[in-house]
């Protein structure tokens, strides 16, 4: 698995990028805190410079891989798929994980894992799954969202070929199933969940009005109880990248609270 590392310092900072993105997400994270502590961030199986077979791309191989890279406790911060991934990895490698960080999480399905894989990958054969793709990024941005920026980041979504993306998207649904409620369960180390949007009841997804919750914080509410929670309002799915000040402030005071 392809990572970068810089910094000096415990505990180390992991971040975890999202479905179809990769470790470049991150930069404005790692350059804030790279003067305090050590920063990683990886690519996933078959996302930016890491070789992936379809098989091989689930949020299982996924966690396994990250718990792979974690030496000592270290902070585990998550983007989107990148939630998932962080929570599984501490399922695998709990005596290693410091604290996690989860960025605008959700969850996509309910009920038996068999029957959601199924259900996702009919809605993805139905749609096209380029078709489903570019709505699904187009969705993650604001109106005054920088074109440009969106542009590159619907363009290397769309680079993940079908072939991948399509089945790691079902499996990824059937984790959100039959695991999101057990892991949330399990964790029993400091946990912040950042969070700028939900999907409504129309499948859309919108940017939080202030005060606002969702089924999201209220699952977390529900299944990791002392998860500090902050909500931002006016910002889309990828607020790290588009407007990072106020999610590197809230990442470095976590890692500071955690440093020993």
């Amino acid at each position: 698995m392809y990572f970068q590392s810089a910094g000096q310092g415990n505990p180390p900072v992991l971040f975890v990028h999202g479905f179809a993105c990769d470790l470049s997400d991150w930069r404005a994270q790692r350059e804030r805190l790279q003067g305090e502590t050590t920063v990683v961030a990886c690519d996933l199986r078959g996302h930016g410079a890491t070789p992936g077979l379809p098989e091989d791309c689930s949020v299982e191989t996924y966690g396994a891989d990250v718990a792979s890279l974690l030496a000592g406790p270290t902070i585990l911060v998550g983007h989107s798929m990148g939630c998932r991934v962080v929570l599984q990895a501490y399922r695998n490698a709990t005596e290693r994980v410091a604290g996690i960080v989860l960025l605008d999480g959700s969850c996509v399905a309910s009920g038996e894992r068999a029957e959601a894989e199924e259900n996702t990958s009919q809605q993805l054969s139905s749609q096209g799954y380029d078709l489903f793709v570019r709505r699904f990024f187009e969705e993650m941005f604001l109106p005054d969202s920088d074109p440009i920026l969106k542009a590159g980041i619907l363009e290397r979504a769309l680079r993940l070929p079908a072939e991948i993306g399509a089945p790691l998207f079902a499996r990824l649904a059937g984790w959100d199933a039959a695991e999101v409620r057990p892991a949330l369960d399990s964790v029993r180390v400091p946990l912040l969940a950042i969070q700028t949007t939900f999907v409504n009841s129309e499948r859309v997804r919108v940017p939080l009005a202030p005060g606002q919750s969702s089924p999201w914080l209220e699952l977390l509410r529900e299944h990791a109880p002392d998860a500090h929670i902050v909500a931002l309002s006016g910002h889309g799915h990828f607020a790290h990248v588009e407007k990072p000040e106020e999610v590197n402030e809230l990442i470095a005071d976590f890692v500071s609270g955690l440093r020993v």
